[in-house]
């Protein structure tokens, strides 16, 4: 559980790591910066970094002597200045607490009371002919609307920053000056009403990413010694054995040691529909076990787990700022303390020309209201973190706002082969000795060797050895050479795996080279990989000992998936592999891409993408092994494909697709342009109606209460244009469900009659 800020932390931990706090309350990226501000500038504190769009305060002590409940109390006193509330959590990427219900917000209750004020001053001063009675109430409607506003504007001025709250405190006290009680009183009502309704609409979208943090239970039922026992989570080691029951969640990632069950991996991988895993299979934290019990031998602690990746990883997308956000930043950052300066010369000047200051103040007033740069500012990133919520719910993990924005522009997809376009498990189709070399030997010392690797060939190979019951000896020494193969020790002598480039240089004779390429053609034409395995000699040269194909299938639907993709925009499909030539060909040609590359290496894979950016523009490499890291990096977009794909190329990527289905690629660059459009809409729509307002308020035409209207009309209405991106792609998540739920009843139907 966490703790609250200003509660007590059981114990007083003397530790320098990062602090994380979920922030409520905010409603604009001032907000964020001022906080951002006040508590950075702490005696106890190093650094500070706020995440608008992710609503966390990330804070670092100085060092690990400050006392633990101090530096809480002290931050969480700062943060409560601001008029906003941290809550901590228990450490960085643990689990958080839930944002409070929207009617329990402190801001709801000012707002509430100061509307409730503001409307009984209007009907006493249609009754009453006195003025004194309906002035006190807007006076009251202000001071209780207006202290959180006001308090907020202090605390940005004391960071040396003039945000929203700066100019509306200004507005309100010049109105009150003047005379216009009841227009302050009304600019404090709609004000407080329109931040808090971005508030909590900000908050509910953020706690939608943050509820995948209490996916994993917190409790496990252990079999240690014998005994069954229920501990936390978190003690949970590597190879303890848990039990999960029929509807439980599981706990941590695993391998299924015992039993069989159809699991709801929804959370992970986006698919709607149950997946059936039994002994051996992976299976993730946070997915929802079916109607069967299962032994599961956890494999990772916890903090490792695919799930809390997921969540780090999204929540680091949250803090990145998008090229267009940045964008509007700096220009927020020029614009409003320039329009201060012009409103005061509007003042000044129009007063001592026309000798009507109150008119011209009171211009300048309103001019400082339109000037809130409020819905500009929010324009990007409730777009962003919407977009982030759809993507991650659907299966598909956006490392940043920036990925998501250069995806809507790439006209070129760049596929690996192996692992992506095809299935990922090849299998042995044929093994042809050479010379005197016996068929059997052959495959073991095969087998020794690719037994450490990961890569789908070598686990083929295995596989195979292991199905013919053959004796696979102990390898040592064993490395990988990316693109071309790998070697180990085995009974003294150095044995190869690999291609015949690998054959070439290990000084294999030139009629065993003709003999590969023979075989190897062959095997092409049948769209199989020839592997050759050969023995190091003492004397520089290597003796062959034979060839073996092995033949790996395209993914189901692959070819529609790239139609599809094309219709989304993406001009020019290409294909880049490190296998021969043939085998190039047959693939490309059964899965309909524009073009493609054989015989490459993985900086080959990098030069290709560099070559494809100068002929046709911006890139976007798909891959999923550790030999696509370095093209993934290369590309202008890196999208790995997810749970399949090792770490290596995980990391390197921008985007993932947590399951292994092409067509959540084309949703991914739907959900691109769908962002930037709406961006570019938000954007629009901010200074379209800055402009109109700024110029109707110079001339006269718009009053304070009419120009906070307009500025909280437009901040509210780009909140919820962004919020379509998350509407519509729920709405497809279920329409998607449905029709699989109607292809399986079918299935279901067809298999019984």
């Amino acid at each position: 559980m966490s703790a609250s800020v200003g509660e007590s932390v059981v114990g007083k931990t003397a530790s320098a790591t990062p602090l994380v706090f979920d922030v409520t309350g905010m409603d604009c990226g001032d907000c964020a910066l001022s906080v951002e501000r006040v508590v950075g500038r702490l005696p106890q504190i190093d650094s500070a970094t706020v995440s608008f769009a992710a609503g966390t305060l990330t804070v670092n002590p100085h060092n690990a002597g400050e006392d633990h409940d101090d530096v809480v109390r002290s931050i969480g006193g700062a943060v409560d200045r601001a008029g906003y509330t941290a809550v901590l959590r228990e450490k960085f990427g643990g689990r958080c607490v839930s944002v409070m219900p929207w009617w329990r917000n402190r801001k709801l209750t000012s707002a509430f009371v100061a509307t409730v004020l503001w409307i009984a001053a209007f009907v006493v001063g249609q009754s009453v002919a006195s003025e004194a009675v309906p002035i006190a109430l807007y006076a009251a409607a202000i001071v209780v609307g207006g202290f959180p506003i006001m308090r907020s504007g202090l605390v940005a001025l004391s960071a040396r920053r003039i945000d929203m709250n700066v100019l509306m405190t200004i507005s309100v006290i010049g109105a009150a000056l003047l005379g216009e009680w009841s227009e302050g009183g009304l600019v404090v009502v709609l004000f407080s009403i329109g931040t808090t309704l971005q508030a909590v609409t900000f908050d509910r979208t953020r706690n939608a990413i943050r509820a995948l943090l209490d996916l994993a239970p917190n409790e496990a039922s252990v079999e240690r010694d014998g005994v069954e026992t229920l501990v936390a989570v978190d003690s949970l080691q590597v190879d303890d054995i848990v039990r999960v029951r029929p509807g439980d969640r599981l706990p941590a990632d695993g391998e299924v040691i015992d039993g069989h069950s159809a699991m709801d991996q929804a959370a992970i991988t986006g698919e709607s529909l149950p997946v059936e895993r039994g002994v051996g299979d992976e299976v993730y934290a946070g997915t929802v076990n079916g109607s069967g019990t299962v032994l599961v031998r956890v494999t990772k602690l916890s903090s490792e787990s695919m799930l809390a990746n997921i969540v780090h990883l999204v929540e680091e997308a949250h803090s990145s700022r998008a090229p267009s956000q940045q964008l509007v930043d700096r220009f927020a950052a020029v614009y409003t303390p320039a329009v201060v300066v012009v409103a005061a010369l509007i003042a000044l000047v129009g007063g001592v020309f026309s000798g009507d200051w109150d008119t011209w103040i009171y211009r300048a007033l309103v001019l400082l209201v339109i000037a809130c740069p409020c819905a500009l500012v929010i324009s990007t990133p409730v777009s962003i973190v919407s977009a982030i919520g759809a993507a991650t719910r659907g299966g598909m993990l956006v490392k940043g706002g920036s990925a998501l924005e250069d995806a809507g522009g790439v006209k070129t997809v760049a596929f690996d082969k192996t692992g992506t376009l095809t299935m990922g498990r090849p299998t042995v189709a044929s093994l042809i000795p050479s010379g005197n070399a016996d068929q059997g030997e052959v495959l073991a010392l095969a087998a020794a060797v690719e037994q450490p690797s990961e890569h789908p060939l070598a686990r083929a190979i295995v596989a195979r050895a292991l199905h013919d019951a053959n004796s696979v000896p102990v390898a040592t020494g064993f490395a990988a050479l990316p693109g071309r193969g790998a070697n180990a020790t085995v009974d003294g002598a150095q044995i190869l795996v690999g291609s015949d480039r690998l054959m070439r240089e290990a000084g294999v004779s030139t009629e065993a080279l003709s003999w590969i390429e023979r075989h190897a053609t062959t095997f092409a034409s049948y769209g199989q990989s020839a592997l050759s395995v050969a023995r190091s000699s003492d004397d520089g040269r290597a003796e062959l000992l034979g060839v073996i194909a092995v033949a790996d299938r395209v993914r189901p639907g692959v070819r529609a998936s790239l139609a599809a993709l094309r219709q989304s925009g993406v001009e020019r499909i290409v294909m880049l592999t490190g296998d021969r030539e043939e085998v190039a060909s047959t693939i490309a040609a059964q899965v309909g891409v524009d073009e493609y590359r054989a015989n490459l290496l993985p900086d080959e894979k990098s030069d290709a993408i560099r070559e494809l950016r100068r002929r046709y523009g911006p890139v976007a490499m798909v891959g999923d092994g550790i030999n696509d890291a370095p093209a993934l990096a290369t590309a202008d977009v890196g999208i790995a494909m997810g749970v399949a794909g090792s770490d290596v190329a995980l990391e390197s990527a921008d985007l993932a697709l947590m399951r292994d289905d092409l067509s959540a690629l084309t949703q991914l660059f739907d959900l691109s342009h769908r962002t930037v459009a709406i961006i570019r809409q938000n954007v629009t729509l901010s200074l379209v109606t800055k402009a109109v307002a700024l110029l109707l308020g110079t001339l006269g035409f718009v009053n304070l209460w009419i120009a906070v209207l307009a500025d909280m009309g437009t901040s509210i209405a780009v909140t919820l244009n962004g919020l379509r991106l998350a509407r519509r792609e729920r709405q497809r998540e279920i329409a998607g469900a449905e029709g699989n739920r109607d292809r399986d009843d079918g299935t279901r139907t067809v298999a019984a009659d």
